[in-house]
């Protein structure tokens, strides 16, 4: 039968007396050694008499299977009335030949399941000044000859050779629990709660505007009378100073040229206005493109060939960087800096959308901030203004939101023009084509302006919305009353309703009924260039569906144990057990999730670890394969400190954009990981990505909004799960440790 486990861990010897008049039964034994602190490479065995071994012969001592960090175990089956079973421990080194090291005092007795005499430590005398002790345990459970059998035939029939260059695959699917939904809950939440382990500071969820950037201008004190508003230290341009005029209609944007296409893929056909025929191409890592039909006579660009001052390169890798700094030679000065104005009616997703589009550029390694219009009218004007306050019969309101409104395109511009930004989000509703004609005219000469009008018709969702922005906006945090906060909010979508005008002028995306990630539309007019191309493939395969991500590194690896970067090595002892963890584990979790898939990478030591997860999907990805370290694949970091000094200082110094000679850097591995995070933004059902320490780092800077410069130093350690929880509120982690 192998190794068996033992759920109860503790210093009492249960004692099997009882009913051993019954007929048929059979002991099943877990014997079991702990220790805390092991620092030699030796793993216990066990020798001695018949039934258990048979052979007082070192070289034929069974060896215990180690079940954790600090735990070994061996477990066998022996009939109630067996002869007392003599026997005694030792160790044996791991991988040198050396002599192993027998225990100290006389042989132990074994009856009945049930040790005879005064339960002691087991302990190894290594030389004159070092013993290691360790505590024995042993349990004794009855078992039915039926169970016995039962349990032998799952083995053979699961005992199959493994797609995996032939190694061995056991995998025993468990039998469906008995009872109903609500007791398999409450257990299944025992369970995970058992393993569950404190996420990073860092992580916990806020508030997205709250994340968004505050305002330039010093902030001194309250107003009187003004409830939560403070006021500034130094104003900007008075906004009465500025004109805001409709523009001429000869010089208003054309519509000409718009595209529109169905979110049915990341690769979709487009149709143009004027019935020419172009198609959505996906480049991989490059910017997808219209690209031109057979049956399109005239289809041309017009570059710019003037060469202005331009941002430093991004920190991106290889064709990312290289179609950037294209965009930036090629293109107008202003086009060096683009600015995404959100536009929408409230409780649309505006927010969440614009957060989440900062993250993937930031992640992509460009320069981008989320400016919030609704922190700075709070910060302004105090968080607790009413409905009336949003009419646009209200000339004092108006002034002041127009005032705001201008307050952060002025400090996004700034930040463009001063602090060399990238990309700016503009988070309001602009609601109205005086507001964002008041706006382009502010980024003439400065930035690209392109529009990102969120479309919601679907009842239920914006009733969900308005209900969260009612949980968590600060404009509602001093409102005990969630019915009368409820009702001012639908007021004031009332008043942005009367007067809210579509989109149609300058560079534009629609989002249109995109929040269930099938069915809706993204419409697109004007838009070139390689972030904004980027920007759409992302805006195409994002939703709202709430679904689970969990990252793991796969189980520990032979060459983690000799402490060697890279290879291909099969699993440890303790990577298997891990692996077995990690399929109750997923079992468990995703009992009710049978869309689920399994993604690995394509080395042995990821397949092999998800080898146990029956049920599920499995897909290999190349993406998802280790750093490649070149030359230095196989060695050790004191080998590589010996060997190549210089390599190992430089790495050292930055470890973000250091490549191995003939291998990779960080940033190449977060270039070919783009079409993962798409992929994963794009399913709709849970996903168990296993993977390695590298990648995962990658992976989870991303969800969790982390500088690039912090990913090489993030702490993934292994036989851990980190949970992300994607959907409406965001993202949220939670932590396994399945074992130490």
């Amino acid at each position: 039968m192998g190794t068996g486990s033992s759920t109860n861990l503790d210093n009492t010897l249960h004692d099997c007396d009882q009913g051993d008049d019954q007929e048929g039964g059979q002991l099943y034994i877990s014997l079991k050694m702990e220790n805390y602190k092991v620092k030699h490479d030796l793993i216990p065995h066990v020798y001695g008499s018949v039934p258990l071994v048979g052979s007082w012969d070192t070289t034929k001592a069974l060896t215990m299977q180690r079940e954790s960090t600090s735990t070994w175990e061996l477990s066998f089956v022996v009939p109630p009335n067996h002869e007392t079973l003599d026997f005694k421990f030792l160790l044996k080194p791991k991988y040198s030949s050396t002599p192993c090291v027998v225990e100290d005092g006389a042989d132990r007795l074994l009856t009945r399941g049930t040790l005879q005499g005064d339960a002691r430590l087991a302990l190894f005398k290594l030389n004159e000044e070092e013993v290691l002790e360790y505590k024995v345990l042993i349990k004794a459970d009855r078992v039915s000859p039926f169970d016995l059998a039962a349990s032998w035939r799952a083995y053979r029939e699961n005992l199959r050779p493994s797609t995996v260059r032939g190694i061995p695959d056991i995998s025993i699917n468990p039998a469906p629990q008995v009872g109903g939904e609500k007791g398999s809950s409450a257990s299944l939440d025992l369970d995970l709660e058992h393993y569950e382990v404190p996420t990073p500071a860092n992580s916990s969820m806020i508030y997205a505007a709250n994340l968004t950037e505050t305002p330039r201008f010093g902030i001194v004190g309250k107003p009187a009378g003004s409830g939560s508003a403070y006021f500034y230290k130094d104003g900007p341009t008075n906004i009465k100073g500025l004109e805001v005029t409709l523009p001429d209609s000869a010089k208003t944007y054309s519509a000409a040229g718009m595209v529109e296409t169905k979110s049915t893929g990341t690769v979709s056909a487009l149709q143009k206005q004027d019935s020419h025929r172009g198609l959505f191409v996906d480049r991989g890592v490059g910017s997808p493109r219209i690209a031109k039909s057979a049956s399109l006579a005239n289809f041309t660009i017009d570059h710019k060939s003037e060469l202005e001052p331009k941002n430093p390169m991004p920190a991106a890798a290889g064709a990312v960087a290289a179609a950037a700094v294209a965009d930036q030679m090629l293109g107008p000065k202003e086009d060096g800096h683009l600015a995404i104005v959100l536009v929408g009616l409230p409780a649309r997703g505006k927010t969440f959308t614009a957060a989440k589009l900062t993250r993937y550029l930031r992640w992509l390694g460009h320069d981008t901030k989320h400016f919030n219009v609704g922190k700075y009218r709070r910060l302004k004007h105090g968080a607790n203004q009413s409905a009336d306050f949003f009419r646009a019969d209200n000339p004092e309101g108006m002034e002041a939101r127009n005032e705001v409104a201008a307050l952060a395109m002025e400090d996004m511009i700034a930040w463009m023009q001063e602090g060399g930004g990238q990309v700016g989000i503009f988070d309001a509703t602009n609601s109205t084509s005086r507001r964002r004609n008041m706006l382009m005219k502010m980024a003439e000469g400065n930035c690209k302006i392109i529009f990102l009008e969120t479309i919601c018709t679907d009842r239920q969702i914006i009733e969900r919305n308005i209900r969260l922005k009612i949980q968590q906006s600060p404009d509602y945090a001093e409102e005990a009353d969630f019915e009368k906060g409820y009702q001012d909010f639908k007021t004031r979508l009332d008043n942005y309703e009367k007067v809210y005008e579509p989109v149609n002028e300058g560079s534009y995306i629609k989002v249109i009924d995109m929040a269930k990630g099938h069915g809706g539309q993204i419409q697109v007019n004007n838009i070139s260039g390689y972030l904004p191309g980027r920007i759409v493939f992302f805006l195409v395969n994002t939703h709202l569906t709430p679904r689970p991500i969990l990252l793991t590194r796969h189980g520990q690896s032979q060459d983690n144990v000799r402490g060697r970067i890279g290879g291909d090595t099969v699993i440890s002892d303790t990577g298997e057990i891990y692996a077995k963890k990690l399929a109750n584990f997923v079992e468990k979790r995703l009992k009710n999730e049978r869309a689920a898939s399994i993604w690995t990478s394509t080395l042995q030591r990821t397949i092999l670890t998800a080898n146990p997860i029956v049920g599920f999907p499995k897909i290999q990805w190349r993406a998802l394969d280790e750093i490649n370290a070149g030359v230095c694949d196989g060695m050790s970091y004191e080998e590589i400190k010996k060997n190549m000094p210089e390599e190992y200082e430089s790495r050292k110094k930055d470890k973000l954009r250091y490549r191995y000679p003939r291998g990779e850097s960080y940033l190449d591995v977060i270039q070919r990981l783009e079409p993962v995070i798409i992929e994963l933004e794009r399913q709709r059902a849970p996903v168990v990505v296993v993977s390695h320490q590298a990648v995962l780092r990658a992976l989870y800077a991303y969800f969790a909004d982390r500088p690039l410069k912090e990913i090489p130093h993030i702490e993934m350690p292994l036989h851990t799960i980190i949970e992300i929880q994607m959907g409406v509120t965001g993202v949220q982690e939670k932590r396994y440790k399945l074992m130490d």
